[in-house]
């Protein structure tokens, strides 16, 4: 197993510490940057891996079907723990979600008949506008932050649907597959 497979695997077991320490009491408040340290260094392993994958010639099928998991793993959970810490609505992450499903429909159906299909740039940038919220959620900064964490709110809203959208569009053909 090549090294950007090894860290996208790194980033799917960090996913139930994130949970426990956004979820759990113990750790107080140090729980907040615990939580910040294991997202934003798992959100770095996804561009690592990536980037590592191109470098060296290292892509394989592996990796294209397990990093988009590892990240919907990583960003679904901190999305509906954050419902339960009250700091985001439920349809939102429902929204996040039922995308996440629809996109992992297609892929299915794609490879079912041979064909892969790679993430396109509109969702690269609402995976990184989910992050960004959520790391802004975790700081919980308050003041002329708050302004910058309901930008950040609406922009993933906003990316998410917009990259359905699209991604459905330029894919359209894979329905027709399925006669």
């Amino acid at each position: 197993m090549n090294l950007p497979n090894k860290l996208t695997i790194g980033r799917m077991i960090l996913v139930p510490f994130l949970v426990i320490f956004m979820l759990g009491k113990f750790g107080g408040d140090a729980n907040r940057y615990i939580c910040l340290v294991i997202f934003v260094g798992a959100s770095l392993t996804d561009w690592l891996d990536g980037y590592l994958a191109r470098k060296n010639n290292l892509i394989t099928s592996f990796g294209k079907f397990m990093d988009p998991l590892a990240d919907k793993l990583l960003v679904c959970s901190a999305l509906i723990c954050f419902i339960a810490l009250e700091k985001l609505p439920a349809w939102f992450v429902l929204i996040v979600i039922a995308r996440e499903f629809i996109i992992s429909g297609f892929r299915l159906i794609a490879a079912e008949n041979g064909v892969v299909i790679a993430a396109n740039y509109w969702g690269k940038f609402k995976t990184v506008s989910q992050m960004v919220l959520i790391i802004l959620l975790m700081l919980d900064l308050g003041g002329i932050f708050q302004i910058l964490t309901d930008v950040f709110f609406w922009l993933s809203l906003a990316l998410t649907v917009i990259s359905l959208c699209t991604y459905i569009w330029q894919n359209r053909k894979v329905l027709s597959l399925q006669s």
